[in-house]
């Protein structure tokens, strides 16, 4: 009987990946905080893990535009305590994945050499 990388390391390491997707729009967001008429972008992650999960893949994550809540003379999207919170939040997520990741894997070495 043959081990099952995939159903041993579960969705974790498409959330990873999605994870890194994400925090790159973040940060891009944050970066640009003060430029004009600068729309800040997300994903979906639960929609986006979805497909993933359903065999769409990463490969064409689909960005959304984010609707301020209040509106700027200057036409920028970015709310900067939003985008720190959205920030914040998926990076504990994706270093819960990661860590989640990291003891599957140590348990399948753990098995593979038979201790």
């Amino acid at each position: 009987m043959g081990i099952s990388f995939q159903k041993a390391l579960g969705v974790h390491p498409q959330a990873v990946k999605l994870r890194l997707a994400r925090t790159e729009l973040l940060t891009a967001n944050l970066a640009n905080v003060d430029t004009p008429n600068f729309k800040a972008k997300d994903i979906d992650f639960a929609r986006e893990m979805q497909r993933a999960t359903q065999g769409s893949g990463l490969h064409n994550t689909q960005v959304l535009y984010r609707l301020p809540m209040q509106s700027t003379q200057d036409g920028n999207t970015v709310e900067l305590h939003s985008e720190q919170t959205r920030f914040s939040q998926n990076s504990l997520d994706y270093q819960s994945s990661l860590t989640f990741l990291n003891m599957s894997i140590n348990g399948l070495r753990t098995a593979i050499e038979g201790k």
